[in-house]
Order: C-alpha cells, then sequence, then structure tokens
C-alpha cells in the first residue's frame, strides 16, 4: 500500500448471548482476523445491544468476557485491531441520542428485524428494540467506518445506516460521515449449517444443532453423530438434499478437499455409508475446534489479561470516538 493509498475504515460487533459457534467463526471471526491485517478494524462487543434481552446483572461483564476470550483465541489481536466493550464508550450512546432525534417512528417499526422480534416476544416490545438500528448506526459512525463486514440479515441494518449518515450530512450541510459499504462474500463469508438439517447454525437452532467453540471432543462427536441424515442415494450422481448437502458443506470447511472428494464420489455412486462419513467429519472437526477451545481456555483463566486488552481497546476506541463527536457537536451548535 503506497502513502496516498487511505486504509478503509472497518466496525463490527457481536453481541454477547453465549459463547460463539462456528458460524460465528466462519461467518466473521475468520474475516475480523484477515481484516485486521487489511484495514484500520474497530471490533467490539455489543453488550449494550444485550440489555433489549434483560440480562441478569452478574451476566454482563461474564458474558463479554467469554467474547473477548474468543475474539482473542481466533486470533484478533489488540496491537493490529481496537478490540473494546461497547459499554467502555459512552461517546456512542451520544451519537445514538443524535440520531433518535432524526429517526421517524414509521421508519423504525417497519425494520423486519424489529417486526420479527415483536411476534416472537410480545410481552418485551421495549424502546431498545424499536432503536436498533439507531444504536447501530452510532456503533459503525462512531469511527467513521466506511466498510461493514454484515450477513444478509444484517443488510437492512447497513442501508438505514446510510440514511442516518446521509439524513445528518444534509441536515446540517456538512459531510460528516460516510455512507458504509458492506463486504459480503466477497471476503470468503461462510454460511454453516445447523445439524438438524435444515437453516443455519446458531443458537436459535439449540444446543444439538451447533457446534460451540467450547465443546469439549465428546460433546463435538455425539452432535455430529446424530447429526440429520437420510436413507441414501437412489440413483448415480443425484441432486443431494439439503441435510446431506449440509453434511458436505461442514466437510468442506473442516476437512481437506480430498476427503470432500472421496465421499462426494461414493455418494454419487450410491455407494456412501453416512456414519463413515460422519466419523470422519467428527474428528475433523474436532481438530479444528480443540486449539481455539484450548485457548479459550487459556483467556478465560486470565481474567487480568482480558482486561487489558479491554482497557487498551477502551484508550484506542475513546480516541477515534472523542473526535468525531467533537466534530458532531460542532456542526450542531453545541460547545464543544
Amino acid at each position: 500500500m503506497t502513502d496516498t493509498q487511505k486504509r478503509e475504515i472497518v466496525c463490527s460487533g457481536i453481541r454477547p448471548t453465549g459463547n460463539l459457534h462456528l458460524g460465528n467463526y466462519f461467518g466473521a471471526l475468520r474475516n475480523f482476523v484477515r481484516m485486521q491485517e487489511e484495514h484500520d478494524c474497530y471490533f467490539f462487543i455489543a453488550d449494550y445491544h444485550s440489555l433489549t434481552t434483560h440480562p441478569t446483572p452478574g451476566s454482563i461483564y461474564g458474558d463479554a468476557s467469554k467474547i473477548m476470550a474468543a475474539y482473542l483465541a481466533a486470533g484478533l489481536d489488540p496491537d493490529k485491531a481496537t478490540i473494546y466493550l461497547q459499554s467502555d464508550l459512552p461517546e456512542t450512546i451520544e451519537l445514538y441520542l443524535f440520531f433518535n432525534m432524526n429517526a421517524y417512528l414509521g421508519e423504525l417499526e417497519r425494520v423486519t428485524s424489529f417486526k420479527d422480534k415483536v411476534r416472537q416476544n410480545p410481552n418485551n416490545v421495549n424502546a431498545g428494540l424499536l432503536t436498533y438500528p439507531t444504536l447501530m448506526a452510532a456503533d459503525i459512525l462512531i469511527h467513521k467506518a466506511t466498510r461493514v463486514p454484515v450477513g444478509k440479515d444484517q443488510e437492512q441494518h447497513l442501508e438505514m445506516t446510510r440514511t442516518f449518515a446521509g439524513r445528518f450530512n444534509n441536515m446540517y450541510h456538512a459531510e460528516v460521515f460516510p455512507l458504509p459499504q458492506a463486504i459480503g462474500s466477497a471476503t470468503g463469508l461462510v454460511k454453516i449449517p445447523a445439524l438438524n438439517g435444515a437453516g443455519k447454525m446458531g443458537k436459535s437452532e439449540g444446543e444439538a444443532s451447533t457446534i460451540f467453540l467450547t465443546d469439549e471432543p465428546s460433546v463435538v462427536r455425539k452432535k455430529i453423530m446424530k447429526a440429520k441424515s437420510d436413507s441414501g442415494p437412489t440413483q448415480m450422481n443425484q441432486q443431494k438434499p439439503e441435510e446431506i448437502e449440509n453434511l458436505f458443506q461442514l466437510l468442506r470447511v473442516v476437512s481437506t478437499e480430498e476427503t470432500v472428494e472421496y465421499f462426494d464420489d461414493l455418494y454419487n455412486r450410491c455407494q456412501i455409508r453416512y456414519g463413515d462419513l460422519k466419523k470422519q467429519l467428527a474428528e475433523d472437526m474436532v481438530a479444528f475446534v480443540e486449539p481455539i477451545r484450548q485457548r479459550i481456555i487459556e483467556y478465560q483463566a486470565d481474567d487480568a489479561r482480558l482486561r487489558r486488552v479491554m482497557d487498551q481497546g477502551k484508550e484506542k476506541a475513546h480516541e477515534s470516538a472523542r473526535r468525531t463527536l467533537d466534530e458532531v457537536r460542532h456542526v450542531i451548535g453545541y460547545r464543544n
């Protein structure tokens, strides 16, 4: 990169709602590790967002610590990227307030994820759920991020971030915020399927259908062996049904190319035995997950180390956020 080329600013976060799983790793963490080598990256733990589901007071720091340990175990480097707790950056909340003043009830109520949450939890329709898009916009724009790694379910939120940024710029006649763009499949995002044969791997699919980065080898093997399959192909080279394609997708991410080709050939010749495939997948999955699990255990056992990383990230994030907020307050007309 030459001196005249400016590094992109990348920002993303994960809610601390439990242990991270294989979908988190291939859908986010692996790409975070790549991005920290090429961009100015801000990766946060979204512990403010977790308040929309009312976690118990004693769980907030503990849950955030689990995510921080997983971040580091996956390869994020606090000397290369800014890694911090969302709650350590009060500037985000001030920017959230400014965006809320210029967000409209109708557009917030039309957000797909909000409508989904209302259907799923009709007794907990709080203002935090309604204004999730403005807080997400504040998370991103507090650092003037230009690129955001998002999945399909977050595309609408990113579009709203662009709307809020453009609206602010137009309202105050100042180009304060960039209009951030998505980083999607071009960087190798991989959809990891659930073990129950449908949908993507995630907490909502249940523990039995999800491989967590903290699962012990015996647990991984048990889950893989119970993964949904069928009675086998009946015709040469027939199309794989979803549950079988899912098993092959898992093979592709943790096994060698030769292993995938071997079982694919057996399937196409109607000679596959799913028990053999699952045993191979289980061993390859254990070989992949176990080093990460051991590093997570190591980091979780050293709370002082985690706190040092959090403090370092807090200082770096605060420096960026303060510059942005000073500019925002100035163009609005407040005294800095």
